[in-house]
């Protein structure tokens, strides 16, 4: 099975006196990236926060957001005068520029972020237990969009494959007929320009097997068989992530085709190249969404 980089999971709970709210939301990307905002009552746990939710995600773009609204009895708080300071000044400033009031500019400040915080507020590790599990059922989530798009993703790519099979079997039909075709080109281009009695055939045929063995597709058709008996093997396997090794493959099957096409010298089987690179580049589109 599959696993696609696209995905969105939430899941909210109250724990003691607070209500949590996590989303994460991830795209696809090469490495883990990812863009964490949490509320400062949670500085003390950002680095296993983030250890979290790269144990679970492994790869993609990722944004995570974690909120909390504080319910109960209210909590001593204090003021971050220098930031209130920087703050009221910038807006102070804003506001003379537009001709804007500036009567109630401390009021709106004051409800900026990380003004007013809670001076004594911290999470004890039962509540950061409980936490924990919350951001693990929005990965749950989140897991499970991901699966759903990675079903469709190897369908996609299935379907990609056969097609590139169906033209590799089409390249192995004709390619008796091309060695034939080749080899009566030849003995008629000396038998216009030398004369049909003054060639030597046993020269003849060695210079064609010699001729032949050069531009013999054969050894690329049976890799490219084997790139595709391997690429269906990976989507079976357990482990999540496959999307990097799958790539690699692909990049094989490119290298077979394009070596199979500059040999070729035959028009039907230059037209099931072009069939196959069109069908391996939209496989290669696909597989950058692959975990």
């Amino acid at each position: 099975m599959l696993y696609s980089m696209t995905g969105y999971g939430r899941a909210e709970q109250a724990i003691a006196d607070k209500t949590f709210l996590v989303e994460v939301r991830s795209l696809n990307g090469k490495q883990f990236d990812l863009r964490l905002q949490i509320p400062a009552l949670l500085k003390p746990y950002e680095f296993d926060i983030r250890s979290i939710l790269n144990e679970e995600l492994e790869r993609g773009s990722v944004e995570c957001s974690i909120s909390v609204k504080q319910s109960g009895a209210a909590k001593p708080v204090a003021v971050n005068t220098d930031l209130l300071k920087a703050y009221y000044q910038s807006v102070s400033e804003a506001a003379k520029e537009i001709n804007a009031p500036v009567n109630d500019l401390l009021s709106a400040v004051l409800r900026l972020p990380e003004v007013v915080v809670n001076s004594t507020e911290i999470l004890n590790e039962q509540e950061w237990e409980q936490l924990k599990a919350v951001i693990k059922n929005a990965l749950m989530q989140l897991s499970q969009h991901r699966l759903e798009e990675g079903k469709s993703l190897e369908s996609d790519l299935l379907e990609r494959l056969q097609q590139i099979e169906i033209q590799q079997a089409m390249i192995v039909d004709l390619e008796p007929r091309r060695r034939q075709k080749i080899k009566e080109g030849l003995v008629k281009v000396l038998e216009e320009n030398v004369g049909k009695d003054k060639y030597d055939t046993n020269r003849l045929e060695q210079e064609l097997i010699y001729y032949i063995e050069k531009i013999d597709i054969s050894e690329e058709q049976v890799r490219l068989k084997n790139h595709c008996d391997y690429f269906k093997q990976i989507l079976t396997e357990k482990n999540k992530s496959k999307g990097k090794k799958l790539s690699f493959i692909l990049q094989e099957f490119g290298r077979e085709i394009n070596t199979t096409g500059s040999k070729a010298y035959d028009a039907e089987i230059q037209k099931c190249v072009v069939l196959m690179k069109d069908e391996l580049e939209k496989a290669k589109e696909q597989i950058l969404n692959v975990l």
